[in-house]
């Protein structure tokens, strides 16, 4: 499953994308002109709305054009760097289009209207304006997802390595962990407010519980798979019990881990915005809300657009550390 991830996000589809050997890249010209013309349909044709940031955008998408203008002559000379920019080519070029169709339909059109949708420059315009907030719920956002994702997966590994090797715990806890697990966190909201003394406390049990879950069903399953052939050979040479657990079923049951860790990764942010309705004051759930609820879409966005980038970010460190920790079983996954 971990190389099916893997392939998902592009690891072993990048190297069908070769450098151009001294030459043009085709796909860098294009990218230029898409995003040119995102930039003359944005100054170039009249507003129906009114909308701040018109001009930078135009200069922002103007800069973007002239950056792949020169890397269409310099992208052979980059190396590791140079093919992960011809392997994105494509999506540099819809980009483009899509950033000019965006355009049209919202601040030229009006076929897309306010408060509804922004265009791209609504989205600049908040980035401009109101950063500051911004950058305050992302760290109350950090802290919160931070204290409830890693005490959630730490609590699911041990509790899946547990299931896994003893028989008499998982006779007694796989039934509750089946029965926990189908039952979104957000359900025990009710349950949170009588367990725990503050707001807070509750939200971080509740993104905890959503990254645990995962980790620890996939935990157990890869302790309990572990072939027993291990443990003979182990046992043989004078292991105990302590060194068979973390000599040997661990590691084996590593690439279980981290895709129970990718999927609670995933669930605890689709759990933040429901935690931070607790009574948070900041943290990117609470500025959903706020802004929802005075039509303020364009800040709904361009929030989305940051926890989704923060999301991404977060999944490449993953993959960095599961290939440091994982890199003994290269060619056999």
């Amino acid at each position: 499953m971990s190389a099916a991830i893997e392939e998902t996000f592009g690891g072993a589809g990048r190297r069908a994308f070769a450098l151009p050997s001294g030459g043009i890249w085709r796909n860098g010209l294009y990218a230029a002109g898409t995003w040119l013309l995102a930039a003359a349909v944005t100054y170039g044709l009249p507003d129906v709305i009114t909308w701040g940031a018109t001009a930078l955008f135009a200069a922002v998408t103007l800069a973007g054009a002239g950056l792949f203008l020169a890397l269409s002559l310099t992208v052979h000379r980059l190396g590791r760097f140079g093919r992960t920019l011809v392997h994105y080519g494509p999506w540099f070029i819809v980009l483009g289009l899509w950033l000019a169709g965006w355009e049209v339909l919202t601040a030229k059109l009006g076929w897309l209207p306010k408060p509804f949708f922004s265009p791209p420059q609504g989205l600049l315009h908040v980035y401009v304006t109101d950063w500051e907030r911004l950058l305050v719920c992302v760290a109350y956002t950090g802290r919160l997802w931070g204290l409830g994702f890693f005490s959630g997966i730490l609590a699911g590994f041990a509790g899946g390595v547990a299931l896994g090797w003893s028989k008499r715990f998982a006779y007694w806890g796989m039934p509750l962990l089946k029965l926990i697990g189908p039952v979104p966190a957000s359900a025990w909201i009710p349950c949170t407010f009588f367990l725990f003394p503050t707001t807070f406390h509750a939200s971080i049990f509740l993104v905890a519980l959503a990254s645990g879950i995962p980790v620890a069903i996939l935990t157990a399953a890869g302790v309990a798979q572990v072939n027993r052939a291990y443990y003979d050979v182990a046992r043989t040479l004078g292991a105990d019990n302590r060194f068979l657990i973390f000599k040997v079923a661990i590691p084996a049951a590593l690439p279980n881990v981290f895709v129970g860790v990718f999927m609670g990764l995933y669930y605890s942010f689709a759990v933040l915005v429901v935690a931070e309705m607790l009574g948070a004051k900041f943290g990117l759930g609470w500025y959903l809300q706020f802004n929802t609820a005075y039509s303020a879409y364009a800040n709904v966005y361009a929030a989305l657009i940051v926890m989704a980038l923060i999301c991404a970010g977060l999944v490449r460190l993953l993959f960095v550390l599961r290939d440091q920790l994982l890199g003994w079983q290269k060619g056999i996954l």
